[in-house]
């Protein structure tokens, strides 16, 4: 598998978590970028996986969401 392949696919999994636990806490794509300090297109393109974010952005949106790194990394 190509970096580039997996580095895509790690993303698309991060955005998916992310949404995940965002709707099992259930807060918008509003109140969540707010909380994270982020803009709305920002959070939308993260969870779809289409960005890539930096490690304190991710820190942020763990934070807003309280919970665990594992929860938005996998398993």
């Amino acid at each position: 598998m190509r970096a580039k392949d997996t580095t895509a696919q790690q993303l698309k999994k991060f955005g998916g978590n992310l949404r995940r636990e965002r709707i099992a806490r259930s807060i918008t794509q509003e109140r969540l970028a707010e909380l994270a300090d982020l803009n709305i297109r920002t959070l939308q393109k993260i969870e779809a996986g289409e960005t890539n974010i930096l490690v304190t952005t991710a820190q942020r949106l763990r934070r807003s969401l309280d919970c665990e790194w594992d929860e938005l990394l996998g398993r």
